[in-house]
């Protein structure tokens, strides 16, 4: 379920018999919503023991900043913004897939002090352990 202040109420936001696929649809509605800057909360439920159970109390965050402006394409400074930005995808591609997928402020700051200090190499290893350890559940 999904709930978008502005609307006013919740939504079914992804639906089947099978945890996974529900939590990667949560997780790139969520990272895509609050890219745009709408302010999001979402919630899981799923049926245990015959009846609805809320497995993932609902957390409410504020909407990440708008990006900055981008400079010419050319330009150098460019290209290292959109590595960032992929070491970034990646990483949260990675957490989605360990079923993390409603991150806290403090996660996105963590994420983001990874990217700056990592490779790509180091970034895809990383993601892949957590989409291996998110494949076991």
């Amino acid at each position: 379920m999904v709930h978008r202040p502005a609307e006013g109420s919740w939504r079914t936001a992804a639906e089947s018999p099978h945890r996974s696929p529900v939590l990667y649809a949560l997780g790139e509605m969520t990272q895509t919503l609050r890219a745009r800057g709408d302010e999001v909360t979402v919630a899981l439920w799923g049926p245990q023991d015959g009846d609805w159970h809320l497995f993932d109390a609902p957390l409410k965050q504020a909407p990440t900043p708008p990006p900055a402006a981008e400079t010419s394409p050319g330009d150098t400074s460019t290209l290292a913004e959109r590595m960032t930005g992929r070491r970034h995808q990646v990483l949260m591609a990675g957490l989605g897939k360990a079923g993390l997928y409603d991150l806290s402020p403090e996660d996105d700051t963590t994420v983001k002090a990874l990217v700056e200090r990592l490779d790509e190499a180091a970034v895809r290893r990383v993601a892949h352990w957590l989409a291996t350890a998110g494949g076991t559940r």
